[in-house]
């Protein structure tokens, strides 16, 4: 699995990439992180990545041209052709998005893009190359979400700073339902947001008592101290939620 994630600051992605459970599986080559800098593909010597909004407004607006040229520079060749004939007919990209044998996808990280989900990490999770797009500023010029990007995302309502969070959110979530990446398989198949409206039974682990002072005593549950692995079961089903 191939992340491909564009951005104006790319250094942000350093210290949680190279960390835990992501950094061991970029280790073992199960998934491939890319960062690259928006203002590599500029053409101006101030390396200009935004400009002021057409119509007035407060804020700056990310350019339409250097998401181009990146995502030309990502794109390999042989899907190339693809990509640049989607731009020319929005019929083709239509059916692009149709495809079910398209493996690659060009998402743009934005407030008014769908909300993202367990559902969707696990269709991203299928692909073999994942395009991410960071927003910035006030926007990103509509035309990336109309004419380049596939899907256009959120990760909720409210507004942040940027899309690299969001970018990091995506695919932490999604890298961990890769094979391989998740230590015990057995971790992601009962798990919050497994299925539709999910919640996992609340856990537990040693001491089996805790006191924080003197007069106050916390304990685990003991039917999960019983060994009785039926009523286990039945405990765990019970503190489950489901909506």
């Amino acid at each position: 699995m191939k992340f491909n994630i564009i951005t104006i600051f790319p250094k942000i992605f350093d210290s949680y990439f190279n960390e835990s459970i992501i950094a061991r599986a970029r280790k073992k080559k199960l998934i491939e992180i890319n960062i690259h800098n928006l203002r590599d593909y500029t053409s101006d010597k101030h390396k200009t990545v935004d400009d002021t909004p057409y119509g007035g407004g407060v804020g700056m607006v990310l350019k339409i041209e250097p998401i181009y040229k990146a995502l030309i520079k990502i794109i390999s060749k042989n899907k190339l052709k693809c990509f640049k004939n989607r731009i020319k007919n929005q019929e083709l990209r239509i059916k692009r998005k149709l495809n079910k044998n398209n493996k690659t996808k060009i998402i743009l990280l934005s407030a008014k893009g769908k909300k993202f989900d367990q559902a969707m990490a696990k269709r991203f999770s299928k692909l073999d190359r994942l395009i991410l797009i960071c927003g910035r500023y006030e926007g990103v010029d509509e035309r990336a979400a109309k004419y380049l990007a596939d899907e256009e995302i959120s990760i909720g309502d409210y507004v942040l700073t940027g899309g690299e969070i969001p970018a990091m959110v995506v695919v932490d979530a999604v890298s961990r339902l890769i094979e391989g990446v998740v230590g015990k398989k057995e971790s992601i198949e009962d798990e919050s947001f497994s299925r539709k409206g999910y919640l996992e039974y609340p856990h537990y682990t040693r001491p089996e008592i805790f006191s924080p002072d003197k007069k106050t005593n916390w304990k685990v549950p003991d039917v999960l101290l019983s060994g009785n692995h039926k009523k286990i079961q039945e405990w765990r089903k019970k503190h489950s939620k489901s909506n």
